[in-house]
């Protein structure tokens, strides 16, 4: 999967008819029932939690304080509502659930050209099928497998599979290097790997033991014995070779697992140098599980709701919510094209979505760019639907609520536009939850203002994915509350700090780094924040990102960022000027918004970015996003010069993360001359 180019391939595929009526699913999605415009109703008393979401009963229920007192700092804990065993794990809880539902759709795949039904007893079984198969390579208790797959149902067999074993999955993503996959497979000592496709047993075939115990890179630690193919029939393959071994060794192996073991090593995605290997036991996968299933945002996750699930499982954050979803007993399908995303939705009708920003961003430029090619009426008519959209959302948050003629104007919009963007997801959508990186203001309000609410989340490898979520009264501009089970506390220095069941317990094979990190029991996340009364907590920054200029000016990138980024001729953007005597940035161009920008002037397609980039007007867009973005800090944080770069960041060239985060070490390094070039002469 190629994140960056995939991203810039989705369309927005309006069904021809759409916008003449509206469908909502008004059923209960926790605390209130999802009502047009994103306006929630009255509060809704939930039915009781089976025992595989809850643990068994807590002797106290949710609460939630703060520490006020100015000797202490500020932190904000909300108490969790479930327990877990000492022998519990995500698979211990899936299997609970299939003895309660032994018939209910935990998946639908595709199979012979079309979409088939997995119920959860079938889904358990091949569990057990490919876990006798993984045991019979060879595979002991604690040994590590490795997963190198984009997003497919195999993926989700074979994650439960490698715990059914008794081993530590190590997570691999699709779009990663040969010297990225070299690392992870020598650090993790993994002995069996499983990829999908021959692509991507070429990054790794050179680390396989010969005849003789050694790998057949000289020099190599490798420990990895075998590799097998998804599609070359690897579950097939492990099916046939387990067939002799008898389902009660795999009920062994899970009852001599216990919650505290290592569960998955899941690397970081290296930013700031190279991947670090989170461990995360058993304990803190089910810990996530159960906080996301006992939290009102949870209460989707249920026999009835169907999830598309396409964002990387390699990722902690998609792999949580899939395993919650499959937990909770909802209906989930995977997809991993994003050219077809936009259909695949239609197809799918989920009730619920899981994107990062961009997804979204993309999602918004595609309905803006369908209606300027229906004319200027079109054009105009959707740029006032979007401002509507985003006032009626802020009007939500104030006493008044939205103005007569306010609400009058949106309920015109709701048939007139609104409506066909909510078809184009599939018009099921009752929410969806954003994580990666931040996401811009005004397009929350959009999305919420049309019906479609998006909830931002906060959390990283090292807690298992969220460690807070704003959904309940919801504060735009947020990241929310602690999930429960978790504590937030900010430092004097202002960096957030976790505590809490989701927490990892080190860095594998990194044991310096394990005691920076974690002091006392608290992580530092390096992350940078504030608390607000009511616990909701806001992100100011990254402490590693800070930019302090030569007048010692501190400057925080990323809020500049984000605001510049939503702009929709811009892909990506980089603030620099450490040690520069002002701030200066990086920018690069969306592909297909720039397309559309050259057609609207009647600039020749063939004209490159660099003949573009001395133009006035193409100048005048990007200065426009940036005084955006200089109107929210001091004029010594404001961005003074930019630098358009001829071409985009990719994840191919080691430039983005997979949830598309620069790599500024990388970025600052390559284009040096660039970065130079901005202040040169000043």
């Amino acid at each position: 999967m190629i994140w960056c180019r995939s991203f810039n391939e989705v369309t927005l595929v309006v069904p021809a008819g759409a916008g003449t009526e509206t469908l909502w699913i008004n059923e209960p999605i926790g605390p209130g029932e999802h009502t047009p415009g994103g306006s929630r109703g009255p509060h809704t008393p939930r039915a009781p939690m089976p025992r595989w979401i809850r643990g068994e009963p807590t002797t106290h229920g949710r609460r939630e304080h703060e520490m006020t007192s100015a000797s202490q700092p500020r932190e904000f804990t909300v108490e969790a509502e479930y327990t877990i065993g000492e022998n519990e794990t995500c698979l211990t809880a899936l299997i609970d659930q299939v003895k309660t539902r032994p018939y209910g759709v935990l998946f639908t795949r595709p199979a012979n050209f079309e979409w088939v039904n997995v119920t959860a007893q079938e889904f358990l079984n091949e569990v057990f099928a490919v876990a006798k198969g993984i045991i019979a390579t060879g595979v002991e208790q604690g040994d590590r497998v490795a997963l190198l797959a984009d997003t497919r149902y195999e993926w989700s067999v074979l994650d439960y599979a490698i715990w059914a074993a008794g081993a530590v999955s190590v997570p691999i993503y699709s779009s990663s290097s040969l010297s990225q996959v070299q690392w992870i497979i020598e650090d993790s000592g993994a002995v069996l790997a499983i990829t999908e496709t021959p692509d991507h047993t070429d990054l790794m075939k050179h680390l396989v033991l010969t005849e003789d115990g050694t790998p057949a890179l000289k020099g190599s630690t490798s420990k990895l014995r075998r590799i097998l193919e998804i599609n070359s029939s690897a579950l097939d393959t492990l099916r046939f070779e387990g067939r002799e071994l008898s389902d009660d060794l795999v009920r062994e192996r899970i009852e001599a697992t216990r919650s505290a073991d290592l569960a998955s090593l899941v690397y970081t995605s290296g930013t700031t140098g190279r991947p670090k290997g989170c461990e995360l036991t058993h304990h803190n996968w089910l810990a996530e599980v159960r906080a996301l299933l006992t939290h009102p945002i949870g209460a989707i996750a249920v026999p009835g709701s169907r999830v598309l699930t396409f964002l990387p499982l390699a990722h902690v954050l998609a792999r949580a919510v899939s395993l919650a979803f499959t937990i909770g007993g909802a209906t989930q399908s995977h997809w991993s094209d994003f050219s077809t995303l936009a259909l695949e939705l239609q197809r799918a009708r989920p009730n619920f979505i899981l994107g990062v920003p961009r997804v979204f961003e993309k999602v918004r430029n595609s309905a803006a760019t369908n209606a300027a090619d229906g004319g200027p009426v079109k054009a105009a008519l959707f740029a006032r639907a979007e401002k509507a959209a985003i006032d009626y959302s802020r009007a939500q948050d104030t006493e008044e609520g939205p103005s007569r003629v306010l609400a009058a104007a949106h309920k015109v919009f709701d048939r007139l536009v609104y409506a066909k963007i909510r078809a184009a997801v599939g018009n099921s959508v009752q929410y969806a939850v954003t994580g990666g990186s931040a996401m811009s203001h005004d397009l929350l309000h959009f999305y919420r203002g049309i019906g479609i609410p998006i909830y931002e989340g906060y959390g990283l490898t090292e807690t298992a994915a969220a460690a807070a979520i704003d959904f309940e009264d919801q504060k735009i501009g947020t990241v929310g509350k602690p999930l429960p089970g978790m504590t937030i506390r900010i430092n004097d220095q202002g960096e957030i700090l976790l505590k809490g069941q989701m927490l990892f317990r080190g860095y594998w094979n990194n044991p310096k780094a394990t005691a920076e990190s974690i002091v006392d029991g608290w992580f530092n996340t390096g992350d940078l924040g504030e608390l607000l009364d009511s616990g909701h907590l806001v992100i100011t920054g990254r402490k590693k990102d800070l930019i302090v200029t030569a007048g010692g000016k501190n400057v925080s990138p990323g809020p500049l960022e984000d605001i510049i980024r939503a702009h929709p001729l811009i892909s990506q953007a980089m603030v620099v000027g450490d040690g520069k005597p002002f701030v200066g940035l990086l920018v690069t161009l969306d592909p297909d918004a720039l397309k559309r920008w050259k057609l609207n002037r009647n600039i020749p397609e063939s004209r490159t970015i660099e003949e573009l980039a001395t133009e006035p007007a193409l100048r005048g867009e990007i200065q426009d996003a940036i005084n955006n973005a200089n109107a929210t800090v001091s004029h010594s944080e404001a961005i003074k010069r930019f630098y358009i770069l001829d071409r985009d960041l990719t994840e191919e060239d080691d430039e983005l993360t997979p949830t598309l985060k620069v790599k500024r070490n990388v970025v600052y390094r390559r284009y040096a001359d660039a970065i130079e070039h901005i202040y040169r002469g000043k």
